[in-house]
């Protein structure tokens, strides 16, 4: 991992490579979160740009930064991933608001309350595969659902918004591309229709 510095006390290299495994938003989320991320940078005076349509999601699991690709985690965490059985369900975000990350970075992300149940318990699930695959020091005790829309210097105090829904019917392993703006998926795996 970059921060640490090599033998000779060194720094280590700026990491290049972010892998988490997540849920995307569906075409119509994704448009009605893209048009609620213009109406608030509008309404707010936000100067952040709002995340491209094509990235926006939820994490499940960080899995680190690096300055390459750290095979070993990629193999195990794809083998947690196809372990995992379970049923789609829906998610709904109604809240908007700041993390206080106490820099000028801060992101805006879409809340929820009891509307985002089945993303809380599917990511249980998802990390208990994480653990029996040798993986649990990325499983930590703490998860919020969210959604991050942009980034800005402004703290926005928590407030509701119509609500944004989808059906999560997969979840996807991602190579992200550092300081390039770019989503790789590396693995997709799809939940079980419920008829």
């Amino acid at each position: 991992m970059s921060n640490q510095s090599d033998l000779f006390g060194a720094p280590a290299k700026r990491p290049t490579d972010r892998f988490f495994l997540g849920t995307f938003l569906t075409p119509e989320a994704t448009a009605q979160a893209t048009q609620l991320a213009q109406r608030l940078r509008g309404e707010l005076g936000l100067k952040g740009a709002p995340v491209a349509p094509g990235r926006l999601h939820s994490t499940l699991f960080h899995l680190g930064d690096y300055d390459g690709v750290p095979g070993h985690i990629l193999e195990a965490a794809q083998a947690a991933a196809a372990a995992v059985s379970a049923d789609a369900f829906p998610v709904t975000f109604d809240r908007v608001g700041s993390f206080d990350t106490r820099s000028q970075n801060r992101p805006l992300v879409m809340l929820g309350g009891e509307g985002v149940a089945g993303l809380v318990d599917f990511q249980q699930a998802l990390g208990d595969a994480l653990k029996r695959a040798g993986l649990a020091r990325f499983v930590k005790t703490q998860f919020t659902p969210h959604v991050t829309l942009l980034y800005d210097g402004r703290l926005v105090a928590e407030q509701p918004i119509e609500p944004v829904s989808w059906t999560v019917r997969e979840f996807v392993l991602v190579h992200s591309l550092l300081r390039q703006t770019q989503h790789v998926p590396l693995g997709r795996w799809p939940l079980r229709e419920v008829s």
